[in-house]
């Protein structure tokens, strides 16, 4: 069932989808008999080609586009000779297609263009004070194939041998020219075996037994433990514009209901439609930056 938030990210989605170009100079690009087609026109075609078509080069794309506006005035013309501009049916569309870009309009109006930098930072800064704590380690390890070698390295780390240099030297696994360096990880990014070993050393410290997982024996040395850092605000403000834009969308919507009647006659769709309506609990559905990878 879609939520009210699932809802308006599709209405987002539309208005992306329906955005016509921005332009300065309409001119005219081509004639078709005595209609016109301006450079508004070629650059709505743009915005609407086809997926397969709209991976063309742009100097393709254009031609394409043109060649499908010109297509499109052709067959208008002889609809409009038909007076097929004249059907219920025809007039009834025209009235869906000026509801829709009307609400994209006052979407724009009302919520894209008053967005701000400061509004998009200081919703970040709200997710990231929300994130829950999590901690990260990073970990480096040798991978041999038998016990016996696993043991033997940790023998030689105990005399003081140097644990990147023996990782280079004896680990059978394919970082081991970084000195078997696993960078940063959190919980659920490595096997189990080897997740709760690395979480139970200390930092600066190694595994004193044989780690064993499907890959083989591990040997295990925590360099450091963290709390895993917020994603970048550079790497994310995409999105939390979209938050930004969704509360003020959803508030739009809010206040346009509640000085409105609404109606609905069938009863399957009322209860789908109360429930996809439905306001959720303050609180209970938190939305927060993706973590960083």
């Amino acid at each position: 069932m879609l939520s009210t938030n699932k809802l308006a990210v599709l209405a987002f989605a539309t208005f992306v989808a329906l955005q016509a170009p921005a332009y300065a100079d309409d001119a005219v690009i081509a004639k078709v008999g005595t209609l016109e087609i301006h450079q508004s026109e070629l650059d709505l075609a743009v915005a609407n080609l086809d997926p397969q078509l709209a991976q063309l080069p742009d100097d393709q794309k254009k031609v394409a586009a043109l060649s499908a506006a010109i297509d499109v005035k052709l067959l208008a013309a002889d609809a409009a000779a038909e007076k097929l501009d004249q059907t219920d049916e025809f007039k009834k569309r025209m009235q869906y297609l000026s509801d829709r870009e009307l609400h994209n309009a006052y979407f724009k109006k009302h919520v894209v263009d008053i967005v701000t930098p400061e509004e998009v930072k200081a919703r970040y800064d709200k997710e990231v004070a929300a994130l829950p704590k999590q901690e990260e380690v990073h970990a480096r390890h040798i991978l041999v194939k038998t016990e016996d070698e696993a043991k033997d390295i940790i023998k030689q780390l105990d005399a003081g041998k140097d644990f990147a240099e023996l990782a280079k030297e004896k680990s059978t696994d394919p970082n081991k020219s970084e000195g078997g360096d696993l960078g940063y990880f959190s919980r659920g990014r490595m096997v189990k075996e080897f997740e709760d070993a690395a979480f139970a050393l200390e930092k600066g410290t190694y595994s004193k037994t044989p780690v064993k997982t499907d890959f083989g024996f591990h040997v295990i040395k925590v360099e450091d433990k963290r709390d895993a850092p917020p994603p970048p605000f550079e790497q994310v403000q995409d999105q939390v514009r979209q938050l930004v834009m969704r509360d003020k969308y959803l508030e739009l919507l809010n206040k346009a209901k509640a000085s409105a009647k609404i109606e609905i006659t069938d009863e399957t769709l009322r209860k789908g439609y109360d429930q996809a309506n439905k306001q959720p609990e303050p609180g209970s559905e938190p939305v927060a930056p993706a973590p960083q990878q």
